[in-house]
C-alpha cells in the first residue's frame, strides 16, 4: 500500500456492476466482501477494492473521514 492509495478510495468511482460510479470508499461491505470470496479484478483497481475491504472489515473507514473533506 502507498499513502496515495487512501486518497485514491476517495476519489475513485466503481468503473461496472450494481454500484457503478460510487465512489469506492462508499462501496457497501457486502459487496466488497462479495469480491473477497469471489476474487478481486486484476489491475489496480482489485488491488484497491481489497485495500477497502480490509478497511471496512477491521471497522477503520473513520481513517477515510480527513481524506473525503479534503474532496
Amino acid at each position: 500500500m502507498q499513502p496515495e492509495d487512501l486518497q485514491r478510495l476517495v476519489d475513485m468511482e466503481m468503473p461496472f456492476g450494481k454500484y457503478q460510479g460510487r465512489r469506492l470508499v462508499d462501496l457497501p461491505g457486502h459487496y466488497l466482501g462479495w469480491f473477497a470470496r469471489e476474487g478481486f479484478p486484476r489491475g489496480e483497481l482489485g488491488r484497491l477494492l481489497a485495500l477497502m475491504y480490509e478497511i471496512d472489515h477491521n471497522d477503520l473507514r473513520s481513517l477515510l473521514l480527513p481524506l473525503r473533506r479534503r474532496s
